[in-house]
């Protein structure tokens, strides 16, 4: 059997979507009988972040091909012209191949449209993962008149994509209302995010040590933009906690310059460039508080970050910016973490000072959501479609 997997995401590239698919394809390496093809881009989540990659590589009966994309930041038009590059040169890679099954893996509709036209050209059954549901997200974080010239054409190419698939995966079961009123006749799996091998019996600290140090050390680590909405929150959250407390940002994205512009005068804020996992895992041990923050739209009700899987496994304090399905899934599943609503400060310092600063045990949950165990079961399920 041979399963093509389509990602713009992979190794080394750092973020959720590169997780999430490098780790399906270890357990898919797995099955017996089972070649999979897997074309995705040279690293390019951030540009201050470059790790070097092979266009082509081979392993075992995994094949890895990268595209090349062209230099881009974070705005609207550079992530179009990198998608097209993709687009196109992905086509190009899988013209002469023949597939069992077409998986493609997608929180930006694009990747998922890519999967639909080479798994309806290559008359093979197509495979879904969906983490974001992009059309119900552009209302929120675009201007009006765009979405206005946006949201049809979108909405049809949405329509294709997920009338296409035999199966559909989604992360978050806020997703649920959406998908059934819309496509009824899919069906639908929810295998979500997880946690990875490098979060899994890591050292704690000693909490008597941590408790005799003056100052507390908060940290975020991940991209900067529009739907984290640091800006939004951090200013006036750093000027209202005690001094004691020091904030770390570790990360890039396209509202950096915006969050850089707003903390010129605080001394308790600090940013950071993005690093590698190993280097992320020692930032968050040397925490005492793991931060996370989504912006105030609808359309982020329904997600479920993966950062909440990292944070969890360390066993450090959550303080969560978030509302919805993400709020619900940490208030049952997570404990010693505390919800605000999103860009409220006062709720945030209020959260805060309810966490109990030390390590706590949360073994059921890493036990509950290994990300090798959820994503051999979904390869099981993909194998399966074949």
């Amino acid at each position: 059997m041979r399963i093509l997997v389509l990602s713009f995401y992979f190794k080394p590239d750092l973020c959720a979507g590169s997780f999430r698919t490098t780790a399906l394809v270890e357990q898919l390496k797995q099955q017996a009988g089972v070649e999979v093809d897997v074309v995705t881009t040279m690293p390019n989540r951030y540009a201050s972040f470059n790790e070097g990659a092979k266009t082509e590589e081979v392993e075992g009966n995994v094949r890895i091909r990268r595209i090349s994309l062209p230099s881009h930041e974070s705005g609207m038009l550079d992530q179009i012209k990198s998608f097209k590059t993709f687009y196109q040169q992905a086509k190009k890679l899988v013209k002469n191949e023949d597939y069992d099954v077409v998986f493609a893996t997608s929180s930006r509709l694009f990747t998922a449209f890519l999967g639909a036209r080479v798994a309806k050209s290559k008359k093979a059954p197509l495979y879904l993962d969906i983490r974001d549901i992009f059309v119900d997200t552009i209302k929120d974080v675009l201007s009006p008149k765009v979405v206005l010239v946006l949201k049809p054409i979108l909405s049809a190419i949405e329509k294709y994509t997920f009338s296409s698939a035999k199966h559909i995966n989604l992360v978050s079961k806020g997703f649920a209302g959406y998908f059934n009123a819309r496509y009824s006749k899919v069906n639908y799996s929810w295998f979500t995010n997880g946690i990875d091998g490098e979060f899994l019996d890591l050292p704690t600290a000693s909490n008597e040590a941590a408790s005799n140090e003056s100052s507390k050390r908060l940290v975020y680590a991940g991209n900067i933009g529009e739907g984290q909405g640091l800006h939004t929150i951090l200013p006036e959250f750093a000027s209202s906690v005690n001094k004691d407390i020091q904030i770390s940002v570790i990360g890039d994205g396209g509202r950096k310059q915006q969050l850089v512009d707003s903390i010129s005068d605080l001394t308790n804020l600090e940013l950071l460039p993005p690093v590698n996992r190993q280097e992320l895992i020692e930032e968050y041990l040397s925490a005492d508080i793991l931060f996370l923050h989504l912006n105030d739209y609808p359309a982020f009700e329904k997600v479920l970050p993966s950062k909440i899987f990292e944070y969890a496994a360390t066993g450090k304090p959550i303080l969560a910016g978030v509302s919805g399905y993400a709020a619900e899934f940490i208030k049952s599943e997570v404990s010693n973490a505390e919800v605000f609503y999103p860009g409220d400060h006062k709720g945030a310092v209020e959260a805060l000072n309810k966490l109990e600063l030390a390590h706590t045990d949360r073994s059921a949950f890493i036990g509950k959501y290994t990300r090798a165990n959820i994503m051999k079961d979904m390869s099981n399920s993909i194998v399966e479609l074949g």
